[in-house]
């Protein structure tokens, strides 16, 4: 399974996979790491050794790293010539100095550009590979309408300078193994998006990576904050290259304000993740790769808002199998809108990036930095597995004769499952899943073919798996907090109901052809009578 830093690489695509050289699926399961704000240095270098932050990254199963980078360091010439040193005093951050000095002694004297090359080598040799991401052009926080950075034609965005930046960053980096792409501008966006300028100077910039380093691959990224790709629907880009492209597309719960606090969340699940299809997903379809290049919520768990986009989110990259990159490294920055040291509770590391700061969060995104499907991942024929993002675990069985549990979807239990015809079977037998009473376990059966046997994906987010019991009561598929048993209990939040929460009953049945050992080949039936088995 690849999901460690491909020994063939450069990578390509092959339809809407990104593969290696010998053709196998090589999933993107990246996290950012800034290095576009004001100090112009990866965030992060005043806590820990430089190789201690790459052993992290990978202790936590990222394969892949979005380093983001502004457009003046390869442009401006006195900018990248500065040292670490002098551009940390420069905007008054002495303590900072004196910690980089201590943790990173190798650095503080480095120029920005060779300080931004130092961590591009460190990660490839943890074995991480690197998406360059020209994030802005003035370096600085990111982003608004009105920052002047937006749109070709800004300010600070002349295309032709950005066409002559990206030059010298995919030369720069052309003898780089691990770096395996660039994301030519992240979040276009501002009063003068348009259409037809998006077509003129992405396939430019496009073109001008694929000349300066044809070994990585092209990341375009959509309008409105990277939030819209729908115009490729009717019109694709026009490369003279083929295999190397990439589409990105960036989701947050904030994008659409408060709807996920404010509103029932089946029905804004349902009504969001067909907007997101809509505006980008279904480029998949059209055998395209989209990379979602930025999602993330806040760590601490208390936000309503991003705890409900989340396990909706979750859902939806595990069944389409996304290449992905979370938002974000950094526990806290250097300096950020002018705040010194500012706590980023978006980041998967703690303020003094010691500890993560969600282990539970780590554990939900676990089981997705794996591929279920691709190109050489395995030679089972497809199944499905049931997968349950609040948890970011699989349904799994130790026995017939015990209840159906969660567990590592490294154990998931291998499906067959026909939403027309509802029988969730258990592949390689005459088992399925059948309800048999509220708050009770879900059980196998033989008889298959009734309506407690009948699974249905209800609710507008279609992640409700609901039967009938024979008394023509509705039930939903759940989860029992203390031992992670598979029950069944009333369906929740069906209704316009906004204070309800969904998440113990969100299931997503997933498509997968990861290897398994055969765990159904030597199953012993129940005896005759005694089929029902719980």
């Amino acid at each position: 399974m690849h999901n460690s830093l491909s020994t063939s690489q450069p990578l390509y695509t092959s339809g809407r996979w990104i593969v290696d050289g010998s053709g196998s699926r090589v999933k993107l399961s990246c996290v950012n790491w800034p290095s576009h704000l004001e100090p112009v240095l990866a965030e992060g270098l005043n806590k820990l050794p430089l190789d201690a932050i790459s052993m992290k990254i990978t202790s936590m199963g990222f394969n892949c790293v979005r380093l983001t980078w502004p457009l003046f360091l390869a442009v401006n010439d006195s900018l990248a010539s500065m040292t670490v040193r002098q551009s940390l005093r420069g905007l008054g951050l002495i303590e900072s100095v004196a910690a980089v000095q201590v943790n990173n002694p190798g650095i503080v004297d480095l120029t920005l550009i060779q300080a931004y090359q130092a961590v591009v080598k460190s990660l490839g040799d943890n074995k991480v590979m690197v998406i360059l991401d020209n994030h802005l052009s003035k370096p600085g926080w990111c982003c608004s309408n009105f920052d002047d950075n937006g749109f070709f034609g800004d300010k600070y965005f002349d295309p032709d300078v950005w066409v002559k930046g990206l030059t010298r960053m995919a030369t720069l980096f052309n003898g780089s193994s691990n770096v395996v792409g660039m994301s030519l501008r992240n979040e276009l966006r501002g009063p003068r998006q348009n259409v037809s300028l998006w077509y003129r100077y992405m396939q430019k910039g496009a073109e001008a990576v694929h000349a300066a380093n044809p070994n990585v691959l092209a990341i375009l990224s959509g309008l409105s904050f990277d939030n819209d790709l729908s115009f490729l629907a009717s019109k694709q880009v026009q490369l003279s290259f083929t295999s190397k492209l990439v589409f990105e597309v960036h989701w947050y719960a904030f994008s659409d304000g408060q709807a996920w606090a404010n509103n029932n969340p089946n029905q804004v699940c349902g009504t969001i993740s067909g907007n997101i299809m809509r505006r980008a997903g279904f480029l998949l379809g059209q055998g395209w790769p989209l990379f979602l290049s930025e999602f993330g919520v806040d760590q601490r768990g208390t936000n309503l808002n991003d705890n409900r986009f989340l396990s909706c989110a979750l859902g939806v990259i595990a069944e389409l199998d996304m290449d992905w990159a979370l938002w974000t490294l950094q526990g806290s920055y250097y300096l950020r809108q002018g705040t010194i040291g500012l706590d980023e509770t978006y980041g998967v590391l703690g303020w003094n990036w010691c500890a993560s700061r969600n282990a539970s969060f780590l554990q939900r995104i676990s089981a997705l930095q794996s591929p279920f499907q691709g190109p050489g991942i395995s030679d089972e024929l497809p199944y499905q597995i049931i997968f349950h993002p609040a948890t970011g675990l699989c349904v799994v069985r130790k026995s017939l004769f015990e209840p159906l549990r969660l567990g590592p979807c490294a154990d998931a239990e291998a499906w067959d499952y026909a939403p027309a015809k509802g029988t969730l079977a258990l592949r390689g037998t005459y088992l399925c899943v059948q309800a048999s009473e509220l708050t009770k376990p879900a059980k196998f059966s033989l008889f298959c073919n009734d309506s407690s046997s009948r699974w249905l994906q209800t609710a507008d987010s279609k992640m409700h798996l609901s039967s009938s019991l024979a008394d023509n009561t509705t039930v939903c598929l759940d989860v029992d907090g203390a031992d992670g048993t598979v029950v069944t209990n009333a369906c929740k939040c069906l209704s316009e109901d906004r204070m309800c929460e969904a998440e113990s009953q969100w299931f997503r049945i997933i498509n997968s052809t990861r290897s398994q050992t055969d765990k159904n080949s030597c199953l012993e039936l129940p005896a005759q009578g005694g089929w029902g088995v719980q």
